[in-house]
């Protein structure tokens, strides 16, 4: 498609700009300001700005290369930006970890300590968190793991050591849930257990951040999409609006039209 085909926008929907991305919402969970990263000279985040609000699900995509997985990392103070300023869950990120505690995180692969059994691994989580009151077992209960937690984690399939990975990311009610391509190796049913626990968390108020390759499960999930291209942000809006700008009826094909737009 040619940038003249594209629908004109009409006032109040988002616009897309490769040098002005669009802010969200204010009162935030998540707020970014100019935040840059560069290894040597490659700029991974070019001066991102945006917001992830309290009880909306946003997902974060943009193909390889586009910066989703420093963005995380910066999230999760895995990575230190060079510039700009970020704050979660009202803390200013700027080395003190302590905010990290109220954060859910499921990365798109498991790691464990292999000489641990899934029951150790949460219970070693517990005492790393001081033994938080009461805890949130939905998901061990619905996955009906109780009788693979005292195997060892190492001999467990991909499929539950990633059960395993669910649970502990909604373990101690997170205010934030940091989720990477969260249903990859669960089975059908898994999935939709698993899509119904982040709907109920976001309607519960918790900010959920998820990254996915399937764009039916985010257009499933997702309030808001925000699309990464060479490390600058080139959409920030609903579903809705972005089907809306592009004049296409899912949300594969209108990401198709935004990158054929913004692509050279």
């Amino acid at each position: 498609m040619n940038p003249s085909d594209m629908p004109t926008p009409s006032p109040g929907q988002p616009q897309v700009n490769s040098d002005a991305p669009l802010l969200a919402l204010p009162q935030s969970v998540v707020e970014l300001s100019g935040v840059c990263k560069r290894y040597g000279k490659v700029t991974v985040l070019d001066h991102i700005d945006l917001a992830f609000q309290a009880g909306r699900v946003t997902a974060i995509l943009g193909p390889n290369g586009a910066g989703k997985s420093t963005l995380i990392k910066a999230l999760l103070g895995l990575t230190k930006p060079d510039q700009g300023r970020m704050t979660v869950l009202g803390e200013v990120v700027d080395g003190d970890a302590s905010y990290r505690h109220r954060i859910g995180y499921m990365p798109q692969a498991a790691r464990f300590p292999d000489n641990l059994t899934g029951r150790e691994v949460l219970e070693m989580l517990r005492d790393m968190r001081g033994r938080p009151l009461g805890s949130d077992d939905f998901l061990l209960r619905h996955f009906e793991l109780e009788e693979d937690l005292d195997k060892p984690v190492r001999t467990l399939s991909g499929g539950t050591q990633q059960k395993l990975s669910a649970v502990i990311a909604f373990l101690f009610h997170p205010a934030l849930l940091i989720l990477d391509e969260p249903t990859a190796g669960l089975d059908p049913i898994a999935s939709a257990l698993f899509k119904d626990k982040i709907r109920h968390a976001r309607d519960e108020g918790t900010s959920v951040v998820l990254t996915s390759h399937v764009l039916s499960e985010v257009e499933e999930l997702a309030d808001t999409v925000v699309f990464l291209l060479d490390g600058k942000v080139r959409f920030d809006g609903t579903v809705a609006q972005l089907r809306n700008m592009t004049g296409r009826a899912n949300l594969e094909r209108a990401i198709g039209s935004l990158m054929t737009r913004l692509t050279p």
